[in-house]
């Protein structure tokens, strides 16, 4: 990926790109983060990257409440089911989520749940169904880090849910493309996906995928640690040198456009 993201900065490719603003579809502010990067210091980090807006998730939520505080116009928050780290395994079996998604909905206004890990039959179990039937009761986005299994199991429960398929499912392109094809409400971020860019520009399997669905993909960089956060600028940077390598119009889509339209339904 590097040598494709040095070709086309040699190329003059990412000077046409440097201006173009980023919504960065999967941020978290966890605990950790919150200790270690003060809220202040992480919405100038986004606002020097040229991240114009994010959707943020935190364990425990506090960390996105208090980044919408210090960055009101960039976050845009989404709800977790995780208390704190250590429960992406367990949190589908413990009836207190459930508890605590009502009580944090109850007193904030959130665009999203998730992004929530769920493989398989985890999407069978009572509680990740009760957080299914949260997210219809106030149309709000599904943010959903698993596999196809899962996936179908969702929009089984929820036909007209807006799912957003997080690191796309950590499918093949084609894999991919098979989910949108069945799936109108169903968007992919592109956060951890290194297999975009080829030897000479954007991987030519990828881009049949982006030119087919180009409405439905979005970047992210998924600051799952807290040493992540020093990694928002120039994966900012990145994105932008393989956007370069796409037609204007569809890199514009992928780099703010599609994210902002999927959370703002009509």
């Amino acid at each position: 990926m590097f040598r494709a993201l040095i070709f086309w900065i040699f190329a003059g490719g990412f000077a046409a790109a440097e201006q173009l603003p980023i919504f960065d579809a999967h941020i978290h502010y966890s605990h950790d983060a919150v200790r270690m990067v003060p809220p202040e210091q992480v919405a100038a980090i986004l606002r020097e990257a040229g991240v114009v807006k994010a959707l943020v998730s935190s364990s425990d939520d506090d960390g996105t409440q208090r980044l919408q505080a210090a960055a009101p116009e960039i976050v845009m928050p989404a709800l977790r089911p995780y208390r704190r780290r250590g429960e992406t395994g367990t949190w589908m079996h413990d009836p207190e989520v459930i508890d605590y998604l009502e009580a944090r909905l109850a007193e904030h206004e959130y665009h999203a749940i998730g992004e929530f890990h769920a493989f398989g039959d985890d999407i069978k179990t009572p509680v990740v169904q009760r957080m299914i039937e949260l997210a219809r009761e106030r149309d709000l986005l599904l943010h959903h880090h698993g596999d196809r299994e899962a996936l179908d199991l969702i929009f089984e429960a929820w036909p007209e849910a807006r799912v957003l398929w997080a690191h796309s499912g950590f499918s093949r392109p084609d894999q991919v493309a098979d989910a949108l094809a069945n799936y109108p409400r169903l968007w992919a971020d592109l956060a951890f996906r290194s297999d975009m860019a080829g030897r000479d520009g954007v991987d030519p399997e990828w881009e049949k995928v982006f030119l087919a669905y180009p409405d439905r993909f979005m970047v992210g960089t998924d600051t799952y640690t807290p040493e992540r956060w020093y990694f928002v600028g120039p994966h900012a940077d990145m994105s932008r040198a393989w956007l370069a390598g796409l037609p204007d119009e569809l890199a514009r889509k992928i780099a703010f456009e599609n994210a902002q339209r999927m959370l703002s339904p009509e």
